[in-house]
């Protein structure tokens, strides 16, 4: 059985300050009519259907080192959604592993998670933020849970997760922008969104870097409640940006920056670097840098493939 992180009584409480809201001056509360059923706007493309009653379940895919804002933005925009007229919540959150053991997440949070890839539920959303390399384990999970999933997101450089599923092969998907030639480097039969705040393909679906996981996930809840709700959502969060409505809105990301000020960037992962102190390589007469011997050493195996993904 899915845990009930918000207990009825929380629930209650929460519906009746979300009344005042919609009856305030100026609210974005428009949606909400008599019908006990929110209003779907019949401009959302790719809707999705959500059940009849019950909750959506979303699995929330953490091991050691995720990304704390790639899975807690997308956590509260999911379970800030509440369907007047409904008791349960639409969306049923819960985190799932590989062992039940506690991880350290980024920032040194420790996170103890709601469930193993034995016992987990069937999720309809997976969520996955930026983390450490999978194990076979991990990646199996994910494949078996795309097949009946409305959606896997990737958030951040969780798209290099979802993309050594092979799910992702001949779709298109974006990324951190600091990541898009590498990833383009990695994975050449992925066509690599660049500008792009989030993509969709199918069921599968990836978010830019880190706060961009909060839009597409508010585009997630459009497609299964409609623009109206997910603008109330939005506004009941105080988030102001637009990206979840304009997918493209990344585009001050697309073009390849080289240096910031007089400061040159990191060829694999677009760092602001010192080039006084900074490695440095020399390819085809051109002088590189990079934030550390790391990445000079994933240059320097292959500098051509870099190039041409540039």
């Amino acid at each position: 059985m899915i845990p009930k992180h918000i207990t009825r009584r929380k629930l209650l409480q929460a519906s009746a300050a979300f009344g005042c809201l919609a009856a305030a001056p100026g609210s974005v509360a428009a949606w909400e009519s008599e019908s006990a059923e929110p209003a779907r706007s019949s401009a959302v493309s790719n809707p999705l259907k959500p059940p009849a009653e019950g909750s959506i379940p979303v699995a929330f895919l953490v091991s050691e080192g995720a990304v704390v804002i790639d899975f807690c933005g997308p956590w509260e925009v999911f379970q800030d959604v509440m369907i007047p007229g409904h008791m349960d919540m639409a969306f049923q959150l819960f985190t799932v592993s590989e062992k039940a053991d506690a991880i350290k997440v980024s920032g040194g949070m420790k996170i103890t998670p709601n469930y193993t890839f034995e016992n987990a539920p069937a999720a309809k959303v997976v969520v996955i933020p930026a983390q450490s390399s999978p194990s076979n384990a991990t990646l199996d999970w994910v494949r078996k849970s795309a097949k009946s999933a409305d959606v896997v997101m990737s958030v951040c450089t969780g798209a290099y997760l979802l993309a050594q599923t092979g799910l992702l092969a001949g779709k298109a998907a974006t990324t951190h922008h600091g990541s898009y030639i590498d990833f383009a480097r990695k994975f050449p039969d992925i066509r690599v969104r660049r500008g792009a705040r989030f993509v969709e393909d199918g069921n599968l679906a990836s978010a830019g870097g880190l706060s961009s996981g909060i839009d597409l996930a508010l585009r997630v809840v459009e497609r299964y409640y409609g623009r109206e709700l997910a603008k109330q959502i939005a506004y009941d969060m105080e988030y102001q940006g637009q990206g979840w409505m304009s997918p493209d809105s990344n585009a001050v990301y697309a073009k390849l920056r080289t240096s910031m000020g007089n400061r040159p960037l990191c060829v694999v992962c677009s760092m602001a670097i010192d080039p006084a102190s900074a490695p440095q390589s020399v390819y085809q007469g051109k002088t590189y840098y990079f934030c550390g011997s790391d990445h000079k050493s994933i240059f320097d195996a292959s500098p051509a493939e870099f190039i041409s993904a540039m």
